[in-house]
């Protein structure tokens, strides 16, 4: 056992009755809200309809990471980016690898699209739809890191099936993620942070490499801030947890 990062409570328990991901189910629930908000400004509006196209994976069919840029020296997958700050400053840091993108939100993938643009990045593609579509796609070991970055904690009982953070999605990073291959879960919602736990360790496959409170209280060094981070909508500081793929 081990202590929760989030309200001090033991990790073990959350999973208890969970089903098991390996048996068939109906498709999943949306895990996310509304898909747009204001009024667009034309500019992002623009890339909508002129950059997004060439960004896209298939919509159908296996997703293969090298045919969508064959330079990638590896493959990095960031899950609801938000208005994609983040995903945009590690494709600037890391030139040589493809950032694969998921995001429904429209406005948010038009804000994607401007750092994008700005910036040059040739190493970025783009799913605006459900993750988990792009995900089933993609190959056994096909990347090297996943980002889930404040997910929609969901915060109400009755809505604690929609949370991205399931079973189910832990297995499918699983085989996603090759040997050491790394996930990082951020939020700041404290009951959500024990859940993120509970499910990714009950999966067995993964380790969390922990020293001290500072390596979940503290931002990871490699960590670009976002502005939904900086608004602290939740009920407690931001959660990191950093995991590890065990070798198959």
């Amino acid at each position: 056992m081990a202590a929760s990062p989030g309200s001090g409570r033991i990790w073990w328990t959350p999973c208890a009755g969970w089903p098991d991901p390996r048996v068939e189910a109906p498709p999943p629930l949306r895990s996310f809200g509304r898909i747009r908000s204001r009024t667009l400004k034309p500019r992002q509006a623009s890339l909508l309809d002129t950059l997004l196209p060439s960004l896209r994976p298939p919509a159908e069919g296996p997703v293969d990471p090298a045919g969508l840029w064959p330079a990638a020296a590896e493959t990095w997958l960031e899950v609801g980016f938000g208005g994609g700050e983040h995903m945009a400053a590690q494709a600037a840091r890391h030139p040589d690898v493809l950032i694969l993108g998921a995001e429904p939100f429209v406005n948010g993938v038009a804000s994607a699209l401007r750092h994008v643009d700005d910036l040059g990045l040739s190493n970025v593609r783009i799913h605006d739809g459900d993750v988990r579509d792009l995900m089933s796609r993609l190959p056994d070991a096909s990347l090297r890191r996943m980002f889930v970055l404040f997910p929609d904690p969901w915060p109400k009982l009755r809505h604690h099936k929609r949370r991205l953070l399931s079973p189910a999605f832990v297995a499918e990073a699983a085989r996603l993620l090759g040997p050491a291959g790394r996930l990082r879960l951020a939020t700041d919602w404290a009951a959500y942070a024990d859940v993120m736990l509970a499910v990714v360790l009950a999966d067995g496959r993964f380790d969390w490499p922990v020293q001290c409170a500072a390596d979940w209280r503290e931002p990871p060094a490699d960590h670009s801030p976002t502005r939904y981070e900086a608004k602290r909508l939740g009920d407690c500081a931001p959660v990191w947890l950093d995991f590890i793929r065990r070798p198959a």
